[in-house]
């Protein structure tokens, strides 16, 4: 008799089988219900601060973070896109208030990833703050090479439309899901693409707090692409705090779940994280008993197995550093000058002439091979095709819609 070995069930794999459980089953009401309600308590952007000791910023700080988009477009009362301005050809996404589609432009044929979201569901869930700090965000990254870029955003009455670069290489979770763990050499590579978007993002006061294998895409030459910023924090300097309890259980910093104020060394222990996960195929402290993963995160011993390089697990230490002020991160340089990243020029890597080990096959833009068909063979929704003009701005919304200047030339008509 011959007996074969099986794979190991990664973490990636297991949360596969959920969704694929879960689109089996959807017809069932009451199991689906239950579904949802599992699904729903994966998240932790709830905006409260557990021990309820600490107020929300001052309005003057707000004030504060949202100054300086004043030299982009703004088209509120100027020109606007709409929804009947785009052909919606394939769902690719969707989370917690709408869907995400591939779509291209009927004038001018480009294709995007259109991003609607329901406004009344915003308004309800009280996450207002939350899209327009994504708004914000986006507009701060449009020329990095490795975070999503928005080229538009316009509003109907009932719907919010972010217009952004189309990435068809597939999540990172996606990749995980299919292979498992990833060689050190491609995990370097994509941990100093990450490196870099973090780094740039804190540069601008901005903490990123939700790093994770499903918000890092691959675009179609195999490049890391940061995207989903609605859970940024801005003006946040370094040595500056946080006290916001949000992210997702797996990748929360021990200081988050403690409800201690926090920094931008939240985002390195999240790059700690995801790098474990590249190398091993499970998040450091994971167990499927949430209570028992939080134990994990706080007090558990980090358990690095063989297989990998001792440049990797001191990495891995450094990150992984209960103490923020022991943490690799709070000198970009120190992250930069580690002996895990010694192949990577760090010129070349921000210029993008670093060869990624990974090249995606893709034919062209509606190539969604690598995008998971439990997006994709849904319906587009007739409310995205909406023929009305864009408008109806609403008081919970002032100022969202946006043209990045140097799509004029594009859209504008010929006289």
């Amino acid at each position: 008799m011959t007996v074969t070995r099986e794979r190991p069930m990664t973490y990636s794999k297991m949360r596969g089988l959920m969704s694929f459980f879960s689109a089996l089953l959807k017809k069932k009401a009451d199991f689906s219900e239950f579904l949802h309600k599992l699904v729903s308590s994966q998240q932790f952007c709830q905006h409260l601060d557990p021990q309820k000791i600490l107020q929300r910023q001052s309005r003057l700080r707000r004030r504060k973070e949202e100054k300086g988009t004043g030299s982009l477009v703004n088209t509120e009362t100027s020109l606007q896109m709409k929804p009947s301005d785009f052909d919606y050809i394939k769902v690719i996404g969707k989370g917690s208030f709408g869907k995400v589609l591939l779509a291209k432009h009927r004038k001018h044929g480009g294709y995007y990833a259109v991003k609607v979201l329901q406004k009344q569901m915003i308004v309800k869930r009280k996450e207002q703050r939350h899209v327009m700090v994504e708004r914000s965000v986006l507009l701060k990254g449009l020329q990095h090479p490795f975070l999503v870029g928005l080229h538009f955003s316009f509003q109907t009455s009932n719907m919010l439309y972010f217009v952004l670069d189309y990435v068809n290489g597939g999540e990172l979770f996606y990749h995980l899901q299919r292979e498992g763990s990833f060689s050190e050499p491609r995990a370097a590579f994509y941990a100093a693409e990450m490196l870099m978007a973090l780094g740039y993002l804190h540069s601008l006061d901005i903490v990123y707090r939700d790093l994770k294998p499903e918000n890092i895409l691959l675009d179609s030459k195999g490049h890391v692409m940061l995207t989903d910023f609605g859970l940024c924090k801005e003006g946040v300097t370094v040595g500056g705090i946080m006290h916001t309890f949000c992210g997702t259980p797996e990748y929360l910093a021990p200081e988050v779940l403690q409800g201690q104020p926090y920094s931008p060394s939240v985002d390195w222990w999240g790059l700690g994280t995801v790098l474990f996960e590249m190398l091993y195929g499970m998040p450091p402290f994971y167990s499927h008993r949430k209570a028992e993963m939080f134990e994990n995160i706080l007090h558990a011993p980090l358990q690095l197995r063989s297989g990998v390089s001792e440049a990797a697990c001191s990495l891995l230490e450094g990150l992984l550093e209960r103490d923020v002020k022991k943490r690799l991160g709070c000198d970009l340089i120190e992250l930069q000058d580690h002996p895990f990243f010694a192949s990577i020029d760090w010129d070349d890597l921000l210029a993008r002439k670093i060869k990624p080990p990974f090249i995606p096959n893709v034919t062209g833009p509606c190539d969604v091979s690598y995008i998971d068909p439990e997006f994709t063979l849904l319906p587009v929704p007739a409310s995205v095709n909406d023929r009305c003009q864009a408008g109806g701005t609403s008081e919970a919304f002032p100022g969202f819609s946006f043209m990045n200047p140097t799509e004029y030339v594009a859209v504008e008509p010929v006289s």
